[in-house]
């Protein structure tokens, strides 16, 4: 007996997540734990915003629209905030961002108090998805400088399951602070979680820039596209997860399956948020299997195949349980599918780009949910909700298909999460000029 206890342990420990990040790097440990506080009140916002247009106006095209409102602040902000992030020390943006982010909650606050016009949300959201598009990415470009190599694979698997848990506890905390207390509270707690999160980042070691600081910024954006034309296993993990998003993502019409599918309130609400983030958690604390594979790139090409059977299901579910249950099954795929892509690309990079690589990154991953929104919400509008999230999942595979073939570098591609590829040397910028 003693032995299979050993075994099991031993099975364990393979399939957790490495956390020696979290033990090893000090700097580490208070990034995450300011970005667990401050995404945690975020995701309470991502429930309260569309909750407060659908009640105002009940229109699910609206609530779409909300997507078309953040990612054309998000697009034409994301590539000149990649610059941003490679030309000025990373802690302080970090510092005015979340600052800013903090105004932008404390206006929806506000206008929630004065019972402003739907226009107003419209505008403040707007405004926080150009900061969120300079944040995130300088956040996640500091975490390959505050890690070991070896580390890096498990401190991404740790990026996510945080963001994921945060997809968890925001909406259901949200949904249950809006059915019990009110819009109001819900927003309140957004910008009580700014003030825990500036100080984890005041905490931080600088972040100076690298070598390439001098490139005036038109040339640092067309460096980086360039770079990214030439690393096509790049190009492909991205254009397959905007197949996955602008197509397969339901999150735009939760609010009106809510209420008329499953005929359920706000807490409801907030469960159907919730679930995609109790599947990626789940996902991402057992990865550690991703630490050993070579072939990443297939396991993005399969995970986003779970992903659009997954949701073509949802979208067939009569039961609210059975649709969460759904949901949590095309969560962990993503998951899975994230931490492979996210970690191909920063061991396909060199420091000196990893600001603009994240930026477009970023652009390509909240970017493409926000044009997922509109198209999950206009066709909603036109047809009903179980056609646009059905419809959204069989397209997904579709694009994914073309992608495949159109990008076989990526199923190819070969190379344990661990190493870092020669593109970390100088010799990556190397090329024809830009």
């Amino acid at each position: 007996m003693p032995s299979a206890g050993r075994r099991l342990s031993t099975a364990l420990t393979g399939v957790a997540v490495d956390a020696g990040a979290l033990r090893e790097s000090p700097a580490f440990r208070r990034l995450a734990a300011g970005q667990l506080v401050s995404l945690v009140g975020r995701q309470i916002t991502v429930v309260a915003v569309p909750y407060q247009v659908y009640t105002q106006t009940r229109s699910p095209a609206l609530v779409g629209l909300l997507g078309l409102a953040q990612v054309i602040p998000l697009i034409s902000v994301s590539l000149l905030a990649g610059g941003l992030a490679d030309r000025f020390d990373r802690r302080r943006l970090l510092l005015v961002t979340q600052a800013l982010l903090g105004l932008c909650s404390l206006a929806l606050l506000i206008g929630a108090l004065q019972h402003a016009p739907v226009v107003v949300v419209f505008v403040v959201v707007a405004a926080a998805a150009s900061v969120s598009a300079l944040d995130a990415p300088t956040r996640t470009a500091m975490i390959p400088n505050l890690v070991s190599k070896e580390r890096l694979p498990g401190a991404l698997s740790i990026n996510v399951a945080m963001f994921q848990t945060t997809l968890i506890a925001g909406p259901a905390v949200g949904g249950l602070l809006i059915a019990h207390v009110g819009l109001s509270a819900a927003y309140l707690v957004d910008v009580a979680s700014f003030a825990a999160a500036m100080l984890a980042v005041w905490l931080l070691p600088s972040q100076p820039p690298s070598a390439q600081a001098h490139e005036s910024t038109l040339a640092a954006i067309r460096r980086g596209l360039a770079f990214i034309r030439r690393r096509r296993v790049i190009l492909g993990t991205f254009v397959m997860d905007l197949c996955a998003m602008v197509f397969g993502f339901p999150r735009a019409v939760f609010p009106v399956l809510a209420a008329t599918t499953f005929r359920t309130n706000a807490q409801g609400l907030g469960y159907l948020y919730s679930a995609l983030g109790v599947g990626a958690v789940i996902a991402a604390l057992s990865s550690g299997w991703l630490s050993r594979s070579t072939r990443l790139g297939r396991v993005v090409v399969v995970a986003i195949a779970l992903w659009g059977v997954s949701i073509i299901a949802f979208g067939f579910a009569g039961s609210l349980w059975i649709g969460l249950v759904l949901l949590a099954c095309a969560g962990a795929a993503d998951s899975v599918s994230a931490v492979c892509r996210s970690t191909i690309m920063q061991t396909q990079t060199p420091d000196q780009l990893r600001g603009r690589l994240t930026a477009t990154y970023y652009m390509v991953v909240v970017g493409g949910p926000f044009l997922g929104d509109l198209e999950a919400g206009v066709l909603a509008g036109v047809t009903s909700a179980r056609v646009s999230v059905v419809s959204g999942g069989v397209l997904c595979l579709v694009g994914l298909a073309l992608a495949a073939l159109a990008f076989p570098e990526v199923w190819r591609h070969c190379e344990r999460a661990g190493e870092h590829s020669p593109a970390l040397s100088d010799n990556a910028l190397a090329g024809p000029p830009v």
